[in-house]
């Protein structure tokens, strides 16, 4: 035969934790407004809570003096405990409860006996809103602790010196109800707290994200330039003793240490950039585009509704390869996003060859809300500041003083020039 199951040591450890926390001063609490986050909503709430407290605390000393007969000298004090800690509840609320409880008890044993109900109505419903705020700010082990401590430090002494009664169960069962309601809104309110802590972790990864994207895409595409160079300077090392017959040995076995050393790099370039190529390897293998393709970039995008005029400043000059890519890249994504966020708009691309840097500017006259920084696929200003950076240069993007969007990049040419 199976014996009944009975509660296990553990339940009534955490009632017991609950009702020491609840008791005992100097135990956990938020120490934050358990109110509204927006201004227009707190202080106005804030103020509502200062007008019940002067009211509920007005009543508790007013209505045990001439309804109950009870001397002022005690009804001040008594009443000034039993509601005026609701003024800082939504701060304090387990020091504001272990106040009006503190009230509440010495009530009953002031008037012991005296009627049928030791309190007035207003010192139990600033005890209420008192413990909906316990248990909005309190966790639930607390909220139980503090419900049990009200029934059996204030409610049962009551009923033993043969005030309240019948009364007593009702108020009790009002007491439960302020707590639940309390620590439902407060488990929605950690809840969704919670929710935004994970959406702000997500969205924080997700840029993480895109910015190890992007820079595994601007290895791939720098790779096949360092192979390019890596693998010129190897032909010219082997070809060196052929071209030059009288080349003395040591400078042959020199040009043999280049040779070996650009291939091994070459190799090992290989070996690291092939780690991240993805299935599309035969598009990262075709030639990377330069600025000398610009016209392109702007066709397509008056296909794609556009208006796009191109203006360039100064000389063009030969240009170092990842200055050149990113040049191109930068227009591209910035039209791109003109055509995302601006369809319709016209488009300004204005490439200014300088004395030391490569200037970009994008700009186009679209009225639209500035674009988040590029997560998943894409990978817009991301990869704009990306390249900038790896380059050494600047960029600046952001809305322009009316309506539109405007991106500038400065790239140094390095040693191209």
């Amino acid at each position: 035969m199976n014996e009944p199951t009975r509660p296990g040591p553990g339940r009534r450890a955490r009632l017991l934790s609950g009702i020491r926390a609840a008791l005992v001063p100097g135990s956990d609490e938020p120490g934050v407004w358990l109110l509204p986050e927006r201004r227009l909503l707190r202080y106005p709430i804030l103020l509502f809570l200062l007008a019940l407290t002067i009211g509920f605390t007005a009543g508790s000393i007013a209505i045990p003096i001439e309804s109950y007969h009870l001397d002022a000298s005690y009804a001040w004090p008594l009443g000034a405990l039993q509601a005026a800690p609701l003024v800082f509840a939504a701060r304090r609320p387990l020091t504001a409860w272990r106040v009006a409880a503190l009230g509440l008890l010495l009530t009953v044993l002031v008037r012991h006996g005296e009627g049928f109900m030791p309190w007035p109505v207003t010192a139990i419903l600033a005890l209420l809103v008192i413990l909906f705020f316990v248990g909005v700010g309190c966790d639930r082990q607390t909220t139980v602790g503090v419900g049990a401590a009200t029934v059996a430090g204030t409610l049962l002494p009551a009923v033993l010196f043969g005030m309240a009664g019948w009364f007593g169960m009702i108020l009790a069962g009002l007491v439960v109800v302020a707590l639940t309601f309390g620590d439902a809104v407060g488990g929605r309110n950690s809840a969704v707290e919670e929710l935004r802590r994970r959406e702000e972790q997500h969205r924080q990864d997700l840029a993480r994200q895109a910015v190890l994207e992007e820079r595994a895409r601007i290895a791939r595409e720098l790779h096949d330039v360092v192979a390019h160079h890596m693998s010129v300077i190897a032909m010219q090392a082997e070809a060196a003793p052929y071209k030059i017959p009288e080349l003395p040995d040591a400078a042959r076995q020199t040009f043999g240490v280049v040779r070996d050393a650009a291939r091994e790099a070459l190799i090992e370039t290989r070996r690291v950039v092939g780690l991240l190529r993805s299935d599309d390897d035969g598009a990262e293998r075709a030639p990377q585009p330069g600025l000398d393709r610009l016209d392109e970039l702007t066709t397509a995008a008056r296909g794609a509704g556009l208006a796009v005029g191109t203006v360039v400043v100064g000389m063009p000059r030969p240009l170092d390869a990842g200055v050149d890519l990113s040049a191109f890249r930068i227009v591209q994504e910035s039209l791109s996003n003109a055509a995302r966020y601006a369809p319709g708009a016209g488009v300004q691309v204005e490439v200014r060859y300088g004395a030391k840097t490569l200037t970009v500017c994008v700009t186009d006259d679209g009225a639209r809300s500035a674009p988040e920084e590029s997560h998943g696929g894409g990978h817009g200003l991301v990869g704009m500041r990306e390249r900038v950076t790896m380059l050494g240069g600047t960029l600046e993007a952001g809305p322009r003083g009316g309506a539109g969007w405007s991106v500038t990049a400065e790239l140094p040419y390095g040693d191209s020039g």
